[in-house]
């Protein structure tokens, strides 16, 4: 039975992007519009439809049956209907436009941050909307237009373009801490040190690693303090709480000061594949996407020079 009045192409808009953001503020933010009138246009779409899409709570929004079938269906369509209009930007004489962008927030702060303001000068008619999240995010069915992590991490049927180098981990501490508490010699040392742990986004707390032969093995570290950003451990190892294992960007400017030393840097540790830039192949790309894959691709070049 065909319906008597068509659904609004806003209505469809608002309800992939509160499903897929599962958030009607985060859906209004993505959309431009309030959260009122993001929460309208669905009611209005499951009035018109005689079907409701989505479960709402004070706490969580999620989709039913019928809006989960629904959104896999029009998720596509919607990104084709964007994609129809963004191959205009082919037509124009400069790249222009929006480009959305998922990246993980070392690479956020160590790869993106020193070249953006550069890339925004050469570059006024393009913005840039950065999302920075440390889970690995689906570009597709997320509709970014790129994004950033390490190479291991990139599906095959993406174009990849390399950006930085590989990150080594290094282990830090305080010159009052390795004063007071000595230095470890040793990994298994460790087991008699103050640490700091960093938990992953999945809830798991950062192994510390060390090589042993051809493989890494795993050091079970104990410490008062655990965090979720590197900034906080960095300022309680520079305090003396402990120490603290994590990429050498995160560290060096500290280490450069005096204010960390690094300890056990005989041992082999493990590092962060060097980053990509990245995006579906199957796509035309803009002329926006391709100014900044060529910028980056450059800056990589003229830092490995340098």
């Amino acid at each position: 039975m065909s319906l008597p009045v068509a659904p609004a192409l806003s209505e469809a808009s608002a309800l992939v992007a509160v499903l897929q953001r599962a958030s009607f503020t985060k859906a209004a933010v993505e959309l431009g519009l309030s959260p009122a009138r993001v929460s309208e246009l669905v009611r209005n779409l499951e009035e018109r439809l005689g079907v409701r899409l989505v479960e709402r709570t004070t706490r969580s929004v999620a989709p039913t049956a019928a809006g989960e079938r629904l959104v896999e269906r029009l998720g596509p369509l919607l990104d084709d209907y964007q994609s129809a209009f963004n191959s205009l930007d082919d037509f124009r004489a400069a790249a222009a436009g929006t480009l959305r962008l998922t990246v993980p927030p070392p690479a956020a702060d160590f790869v993106l941050a020193p070249v953006l303001p550069r890339f925004l000068t050469r570059y006024s008619a393009i913005r840039l909307d950065i999302s920075i999240e440390r889970a690995f995010v689906d570009i597709v069915s997320r509709r970014f237009d790129a994004g950033i992590r390490p190479g291991e991490r990139i599906a095959r049927d993406m174009v990849a373009i390399p950006i930085s180098d590989a990150m080594p981990f290094v282990v830090v501490a305080s010159p009052d801490y390795v004063s007071r508490r000595g230095a470890p010699k040793t990994p298994p040392d460790l087991t008699s040190h103050v640490c700091i742990s960093v938990r992953h986004a999945s809830g798991a707390l950062a192994p510390w690693r060390f090589g042993k032969g051809r493989r890494m093995v795993e050091v079970q570290v104990d410490g008062p303090l655990v965090v979720t950003e590197p900034a906080i451990a960095v300022a309680a190892a520079i305090g003396g709480v402990g120490l603290v294992q994590l990429p050498l960007p995160y560290l060096a400017p500290d280490i450069q000061a005096g204010r960390l030393v690094t300890v056990l840097a005989g041992c082999v540790q493990p590092r962060i594949d060097g980053f990509f830039l990245y995006y579906p192949s199957r796509r035309q790309i803009r002329p926006a996407l391709k100014a900044f894959s060529d910028f980056m691709r450059n800056e990589y070049r003229r830092d490995r020079t340098i």
